[in-house]
């Protein structure tokens, strides 16, 4: 193994190996021992870079938040027209849901996170003022509320859908949110 004086990425391969244990087997079974392992770095190379689990795992997923606002980004920053953003939020949402499954865990796990501590729930509150921002660029403040959450609700639905609905279905589904009064 490296040293820290020749490995300057160690920080980042930590984070990307906690990511990757959190995919496979949830945030319990996360250890500093079994991220050392798959990062490949020495074990006391976890708590010279992190405090502790926690610390670890919030920016874990900070940057996999970041990961995603960037995919909206990359999704909705070639939209000039009302037509063409709804076609980008359409596409955004089949994106996500035939993405890597490891997208959808760790999504999950980080949502459960956020239902029982503050800290992960201000990092979900920032995600989605992020995502919603960037869906203001299009849309009216309470229309973008409502498509980030159809976003999020229909990424989900179409994962686990043994036979997910056809892209017409969420292009009409995101016509009727975005329809003026």
């Amino acid at each position: 193994m490296a040293t820290g004086h020749t490995d300057p990425q160690r920080r980042e391969r930590i984070l990307a190996a906690t990511l990757d244990l959190i995919a496979e087997e949830g945030v319990a079974g996360v250890s500093h021992r079994k991220i050392a392992t798959r990062a490949k770095v020495p074990l006391g190379s976890m708590t010279y870079h992190f405090t502790g689990i926690d610390e670890l795992l919030r920016e874990a997923f900070t940057g996999y938040a970041d990961h995603i606002v960037a995919v909206f980004e990359r999704h909705l920053s070639g939209a000039g027209t009302a037509d063409q953003a709804r076609e980008a939020v359409t596409d955004l949402i089949h994106t996500l849901s035939e993405g890597p499954r490891r997208d959808l865990v760790l999504t999950q796990e980080l949502y459960t996170l956020a239902a029982r501590h503050t800290a992960y729930r201000q990092l979900c509150q920032r995600w989605m003022r992020r995502s919603r921002d960037l869906l203001e660029h299009h849309f009216d403040p309470a229309t973008a509320r409502q498509l980030d959450a159809l976003i999020e609700g229909l990424t989900l639905h179409r994962s686990l859908d043994d036979a997910p609905p056809d892209r017409a279905l969420t292009r009409e589904v995101v016509a009727r949110i975005t329809a003026a009064p």
